[in-house]
């Protein structure tokens, strides 16, 4: 496994955080997919990587999933709390 070790990108704003996120509830990016997966949501662990990195934007649906598996508002990830 490979550690990110900047937040490289400026196509989202809420790739910092959703990583943040998931290291705090002890998700592996593994875990995370499958989740996102029961939702009906398909990602590879490349797109995932991408978000967090802030080099892939996010869609409207993809968003609203996070938040819902991650237990955050829409809010928090957008930084506007």
């Amino acid at each position: 496994m490979r550690v990110r070790k900047l937040i490289s990108g400026d196509k989202n704003i809420v790739g910092e955080l959703l990583l943040q996120r998931r290291r705090e509830l002890g998700l592996k990016q593994k875990d995370l997919l499958t989740k996102l997966q029961l939702k009906g949501i398909e990602m590879s662990s490349s797109s995932l990587s991408k978000i967090e990195g802030r080099q892939r934007n996010v869609r409207d649906f993809e968003l609203a999933a996070f938040c819902e598996i991650l237990d955050l508002d829409a809010s928090d990830l957008l930084g506007l709390k």
